[in-house]
């Protein structure tokens, strides 16, 4: 399966809007890539049939956020998986910059992968309830 991604570049560290077209595989290897050198990244993800919807995933350590662009223009953010206390903020990245969101959005890395392994395969988001509509 091919994807369409732009991320956090290695060398810079910084976001490029530069999409790549790829396997799964090779996208997963970059994800991996910026977790153990950088430690954090973001990243924008579409299938090659449509430049609507896309996921975006900004993470650090073990945290994700994952925000959905959809069809008609409207953004989401996934809810989250309790991976942290209730009362408990996280960090991550979106584009260059750490910004804090609340525990009932925040995501395990592993299943935030999860999420988007199976968007790219199905070409659907998951259950619209698991989305908080921005």
């Amino acid at each position: 399966m091919n994807v369409v991604w732009a991320a956090t570049a290695l060398e810079t560290g910084f976001f490029s809007g530069l999409e790549r077209h790829s396997n799964v595989q090779d996208l997963e290897a970059h994800i991996k890539a910026l977790g153990t050198g950088l430690g954090q990244g973001y990243l924008e993800i579409r299938r090659p049939d449509g430049d609507l919807p896309y996921l975006a995933l900004g993470f650090k350590g073990d945290h994700a956020v994952l925000h959905l662009f959809d069809d008609s223009g409207g953004v989401s953010l996934r809810g989250g998986d309790d991976c942290v206390a209730p009362s408990a903020e996280v960090e991550v990245v979106i584009m260059d910059e750490l910004h804090v969101f609340t525990a009932d959005v925040a995501l395990s890395m592993d299943h935030a992968w999860d999420i988007v392994h199976d968007f790219i395969q199905t070409g659907t988001p998951g259950e619209l309830n698991d989305w908080y509509e921005l």
